[in-house]
């Protein structure tokens, strides 16, 4: 996507005016640390997060889409049949008390 070279290419800027700051002289390595955050990772952040709001809503409507489409198969399904053999259909088991195994 071309979204990911402008990110890559605004982060490879921002990271050289960081440097140049705390190379420079006059400049500080916390200086350059708020260049980086506050000309690089923030907007990218808020720009990357507001440009894929629409992906993102898609997605989400697409999952309720099939989450009802499950539910609408599960209404339509035949119930499972009892069986004798416990745990085949999901239902408990038969016996009200647990066997209990002689000690040897």
């Amino acid at each position: 996507m071309l979204i990911h070279l402008v990110v890559i290419a605004w982060l490879y800027v921002v990271l050289m005016m960081a440097v140049a700051e705390a190379t420079n002289t006059t400049g500080t390595v916390l200086g350059a640390i708020f260049t980086f955050v506050m000309y690089g990772l923030a907007p990218v952040t808020l720009v990357v997060y507001l440009m894929l709001a629409p992906a993102r809503r898609r997605r989400l409507k697409e999952q309720e889409l099939a989450a009802q489409e499950a539910a609408r198969r599960a209404a339509a399904a035949p119930p499972p049949t009892p069986s004798d053999a416990p745990d085949q259909a999901g239902e408990p088991t038969t016996d009200a008390i647990a066997p209990v195994r002689e000690k040897s």
